[in-house]
């Protein structure tokens, strides 16, 4: 059966591609267009049922991934499937599935099952838990665990087919050396053995399972740098380099690619790598981890990237990694899930507004004539994080009386000066002032704007999902009753 890519080469509008038009607000002729092309990428395995298709490419609506996963300390299925619900919830467009400990098909699959987005997966990771030793990884094992997972429903793959012999005393002279964990797995590989990256060697045996089972490549990263110092290196560009040709491989086999892109970068840097990727890979759409543009903020990881997000994304980066707050620190729980969103669909949102994105700043308008009116359960309604901005004004206005009121305790009754302009241009309307009153009023319903940039988020077709198995707690937190 063709894959995506190989249907709308063929002139073919797909009914992925019709559902990814109506989310987006986009011609479908476009949306295969930009597919044929390779610019875009719809992940959409054919196994994974519950899957409500999206898009990925700078022409549409920036998108934003959750990294979730269980550590060898850390985590299970039930806090696993918790976390993905809270991923889903708070507007993640994909997961990614990173698990090194515990049932590991299990996890997997349940992922795959109850998701309604598309799932991703780092392969080698699971190779690595079936040896002793790295050195004993072989190309067979590589291709049965990449199949197996194809298999599974994975809709696509971290593959670090990158990272070259040539490539690793380039990273001599670095203050984080190999930072990715699957750049670094290959690296010891490579050392160890004295021979050629593997997954580079058979990458068109990969490329044949990822066609068999439309599977979208997402080519790996592995020589990313790790701090603002490393940035821009000669590792990192040759590394790129080595991408751009396996992009036109994996197209000549009718394959869905994006590429990923660097973590720590300056904010001067960001563009020129989102230029450069778009150039070199000859404008797959790009997915970026952040980037950080500092690295003295451990604890509050999800703002630093987010900002360099932001200036990716406005660049062209087509979707965002997003960073929680446990990042360099440890395992994320469903809170940090909930943050880590909550920061990256700013990020993706800011970017989209900025980059006259059709009807992105609609939802803008509407919070903001919400908050002019005093409309407190309207503000709630449009916010990224109802429950979140509800929580915050209940704290010290709770009872339902200030729901109404034309305050908040900010700034109390007198100095509100939403208030105070309110009362001053009704002032004006009965004597002679030149003021007029602003009764402005936004539609959403009529709104040309992506599903990813209209409230509410983490909207998804959930009609083939199951309910998820009962256990307690799915967001980590207690969620609100209705007012």
């Amino acid at each position: 059966m063709p894959t995506q890519l190989q249907r709308a080469r063929e002139g073919t509008v797909t009914a992925a591609m019709e559902r990814v038009a109506e989310r987006e607000h986009r011609d479908p002729e476009f949306v295969r267009e930009q597919v044929a092309e390779g610019e875009a990428v719809i992940p959409a395995n054919r196994a994974h049922d519950s899957l409500d298709p999206m898009i990925i490419g700078r022409a549409f609506g920036t998108k934003v991934n959750a990294n979730i996963g269980a550590s060898e300390t850390t985590s299970d299925l039930e806090a696993e499937l918790g976390k993905l619900h809270t991923a889903v919830h708070y507007g993640a467009d994909t997961v990614m599935d990173l698990s090194t400990g515990g049932d590991l098909d299990e996890i997997r699959e349940a992922n795959v099952e109850y998701s309604p987005v598309p799932v991703g997966t780092v392969p080698i990771y699971e190779a690595v838990t079936r040896v002793d030793d790295v050195a004993d990884l072989t190309h067979e094992l590589l291709l049965d665990v990449i199949e197996k997972q194809a298999a599974q429903g994975v809709d696509y793959m971290t593959i670090h087919a990158g990272v070259r012999m040539e490539h690793l005393p380039l990273t001599d002279g670095r203050k984080t050396g190999i930072v990715s964990r699957g750049g670094s797995i290959l690296a010891q590989w490579i050392e160890e053995n004295g021979m050629e990256n593997p997954l580079y060697t058979k990458f068109e045996a990969i490329c044949d399972i990822f066609a068999e089972h439309d599977v979208t490549f997402s080519l790996g990263d592995g020589l990313r740098p790790g701090c603002l110092a490393d940035a821009s290196d000669e590792a990192q560009y040759a590394e790129l380099d080595t991408l751009g040709e396996l992009t036109r491989t994996a197209w000549d086999h009718g394959v869905q690619v994006m590429v990923e892109g660097p973590g720590h970068v300056p904010m001067d840097e960001v563009a020129d790598n989102v230029e450069r990727q778009q150039a070199v890979c000859d404008g797959a759409p790009f997915y970026v981890l952040g980037p950080l543009v500092t690295d003295v903020a451990p604890g509050y990881d999800h703002i630093t990237s987010a900002i360099g997000a932001t200036e990716a994304a406005r660049a062209g980066a087509a979707m965002l990694c997003y960073v929680t707050p446990k990042e360099h620190l440890g395992l994320p729980d469903a809170e940090d899930v909930r943050d880590g969103l909550a920061a990256y669909r700013i990020a993706a949102h800011a970017a989209d507004v900025a980059n006259g994105r059709p009807g992105a700043r609609d939802w803008d308008d509407a919070l903001s004539e919400a908050r002019y009116k005093f409309d407190w359960r309207r503000q709630f309604e449009l916010a990224l994080d109802p429950e979140r901005a509800r929580e915050f004004h209940d704290q010290t206005l709770p009872g339902d009386n200030y729901k109404e009121a034309r305050f908040c305790s900010m700034c109390g009754v007198d100095f509100c000066s939403m208030r105070i302009d309110q009362d001053a241009r009704e002032a004006a309307e009965d004597g002679e002032g030149k003021m007029e009153a602003i009764d402005d009023e936004t539609d959403l319903d009529d709104s040309s704007a992506a599903e990813v940039n209209r409230p509410p988020v983490g909207e998804h077709d959930g009609s083939d999902v199951p309910d998820l198995p009962k256990f307690v707690d799915p967001y980590g937190h207690e969620e609100p009753a209705d007012d």
